[in-house]
């Protein structure tokens, strides 16, 4: 408040600015951050997927037409 009074600080808009330009960033970082656990959940799902697709494959080559059990990670 001293440095506003005296003339020495920022004009208010350009510190609002300044605040502004440092939540956006934050919100970059954190959307980067949930964008790249997405992306992690995206390829293991579809890692999953190929491998289930191989199994019953396998089965469908086999003329096995068993119950494939499937158990999940939570």
């Amino acid at each position: 408040m001293a440095w506003r009074e005296s003339g020495l600080g920022a004009p208010t808009d350009i510190e609002e600015l300044q605040r502004t330009i440092t939540r956006l960033e934050q919100c970059n970082v954190e959307l980067t951050e949930a964008l790249e656990e997405s992306q992690a959940d995206l390829t293991a799902a579809r890692e999953a997927n190929r491998e289930l697709t191989r199994t019953l494959s396998h089965r469908g080559e086999q003329g096995d037409r068993t119950t494939l059990s499937l158990s999940m990670d939570c």
